[in-house]
């Protein structure tokens, strides 16, 4: 196999979390193609998707095996949390901002110092991490840029082309 092949396989390796930790929050962990990403199976419906060069890893607060919230700190996950899981308050923790959420399915990246939530269906609210300004609540088709400062967040109906470039990058 050619290095240029391999190099990239070694960096995912370093990169995304391990498949012990991700059993260890009661989750399995599968490698999808087409676009590469990790895809984390966990045991009450919950799915998180990392797209490829991701930097994070999930949280467990109260030690029951089960994942409360994901630390983002570069690049964009998919998140698919069902109504009937029985998690409370679930949450995307990144360095600009805090999305949570119950029953839905959301998109979080990360870059060049913002971070973006798309709200795919269900509703979400995210609020800055720090800066004292309001949270806002997401529904299906709107997204907000959560830049550093404390200007109000501003929720927006996403254009389709931004919203289908982030949601190919999880092969949908």
């Amino acid at each position: 196999m050619a290095v240029g092949h391999i190099l990239p396989v070694l960096l995912a390796c370093f990169v995304f979390i391990g498949e012990a930790q991700a059993q260890n929050v009661g989750c399995v962990l599968e490698a999808a193609a087409a676009p590469q990403r990790q895809v984390l199976r966990c045991r009450d419906g919950l799915t998180i998707e990392a797209e490829a060069g991701a930097d994070y890893n999930l949280v467990d607060r109260n030690g029951d095996s089960q994942p409360d919230a994901v630390s983002l700190r570069n690049r964009a996950i998919l998140i698919d949390a069902p109504a009937r899981s029985r998690r409370q308050g679930f949450e995307i923790l990144t360095p600009q901002a805090i999305a949570a959420v119950r029953g839905t399915q959301w998109a979080v990246d990360v870059a060049g110092g913002k971070t973006a939530v798309f709200v795919v269906t269900g509703r979400v609210s995210v609020r800055r991490v720090s800066g004292g300004t309001r949270s806002v609540n997401l529904g299906p088709g709107e997204g907000v840029d959560v830049e550093p400062g404390t200007a109000p967040l501003v929720v927006r109906r996403w254009p389709a082309a931004r919203a289908s470039a982030l949601l190919a990058r999880f092969g949908r």
